[in-house]
C-alpha cells in the first residue's frame, strides 16, 4: 500500500488497536495494554495513511531467540488494499532470525503457513458463567503473590513458555494500584507447583496464565480465583486443546467451548509442558 507509514506506536497510540480487538470479539482485558507495551515498547507497531491508523501487529521480543505475533488487523475499509502485508513485513523485519510464535484465527492458517509458520497445536476458549467449585485438598498452599515470590515465580513461568519474560510476570502478577488483575500462587514445602491470574475484561474475566504441576493444583488455583469474581460473571480460560485435564476441568466448571486458534511456530517447535499448561497466558503475547 503506497504511503503507508509504519512505525512504533506509543501506548496512547495503540489504545486504538486494542478498540480494534474489541470490535473483532477478542474481548481485551481492562488494563492488559500497559503490561503488554512494556514487554517491548519498540514492538506494537502501525500503520499510518494520511497521518490515520489503518493498522497494527505486535511483535514481542522475548530476548534474542524467541518473539510472538499479536494483534494483527486492518482497519475495515483498507482491506484488501496492501496495509495488511506490508504491516506484516515490518513486525517480520522487528523480529529478525528469531522462533515466532502465533496464536492465530484458524481460518488464516493457510497464510501464515506460506510465511514458514508451522501448526503446533489448538488453543481453545471456554466460556461461560463458572460453577462455583470447591477446592479440594491440592496438598499445598495456596495464596495471594508476594514480592518474595517473584524469583520463584518467574523461573517457573520460564519452565512453561519458550522464553525468560520476567519483567512482564512481574508486572503481570504484582501489578500497579488500581489494576482490574490479581494473581495466586501454589506452594508446596517451600517450592512453587503452580501460579494463576485472572483479570477483568470488556466482558466478564479471563484467567490466564493457569500453570500448575498436578490438574488438582491447576483447578484449585481456579476455583479460588473464580471466587474473586462476583458471581453469574462470564470468565474465559484459553486451554490448550492437547491437555485434557485442562479441557474437562473447563466442562466440568461448565464453561463451553467459544471457538479456538491455530498455535504456530515459524522455526523449531518449543515443545512446551502442555500437561501443566491449563491456561495460557494470552492470545495476543502468548
Amino acid at each position: 500500500m503506497k504511503g503507508l507509514d509504519i512505525r512504533p506506536a506509543s501506548l496512547d497510540e495503540f489504545a486504538v488497536a486494542v478498540e480494534w480487538a474489541a470490535q473483532e470479539g477478542w474481548n481485551p482485558g481492562l488494563d492488559d495494554l500497559a503490561a503488554f507495551h512494556a514487554a517491548d515498547p519498540e514492538g506494537f507497531l502501525m500503520g499510518f495513511a494520511g497521518g490515520e491508523p489503518v493498522s497494527s501487529i505486535s511483535v514481542v521480543r522475548y530476548g534474542a531467540e524467541f518473539g510472538f505475533l499479536g494483534f494483527y488487523i486492518v482497519r475495515p475499509g483498507h482491506r484488501g488494499l496492501g496495509a495488511g502485508m506490508t504491516t506484516w513485513n515490518a513486525g517480520m523485519a522487528h523480529l529478525g532470525d528469531r522462533v515466532i510464535g502465533l496464536d492465530g484465527v484458524v481460518a488464516q492458517q493457510d497464510n501464515y503457513r506460506r510465511s514458514g509458520f508451522v501448526l503446533a497445536g489448538r488453543n481453545i476458549r471456554h466460556t461461560g458463567v463458572p460453577k462455583r467449585m470447591s477446592a479440594g485438598s491440592p496438598g499445598c498452599e495456596i495464596r495471594p503473590v508476594r514480592v518474595d515470590d517473584l524469583s520463584a515465580l518467574a523461573a517457573y513461568d520460564r519452565a512453561h513458555f519458550p522464553a525468560g519474560r520476567d519483567a512482564f510476570v512481574t508486572d503481570w502478577v504484582l501489578p500497579a494500584d488500581g489494576t482490574q488483575r490479581q494473581s495466586l500462587v501454589a506452594i508446596d514445602d517451600g517450592r512453587m507447583v503452580g501460579y494463576g491470574t485472572i483479570r477483568t475484561c470488556r466482558t466478564g474475566y479471563k484467567i490466564g496464565s493457569l500453570f500448575a504441576d498436578r490438574p488438582e493444583i491447576a483447578e484449585a488455583l481456579f476455583a479460588m480465583l473464580v471466587e474473586t469474581m462476583p458471581r453469574q460473571a462470564e470468565v474465559s480460560l484459553d486451554t490448550p486443546e492437547d491437555n485434557a485435564a485442562a479441557v474437562a476441568m473447563a466442562v466440568r466448571a461448565g464453561l463451553a467451548p467459544v471457538f479456538e486458534t491455530a498455535r504456530m511456530y515459524r522455526g523449531p517447535d518449543p515443545h512446551l509442558p502442555l500437561d501443566r499448561i491449563f491456561g495460557i497466558t494470552t492470545f495476543e503475547l502468548g
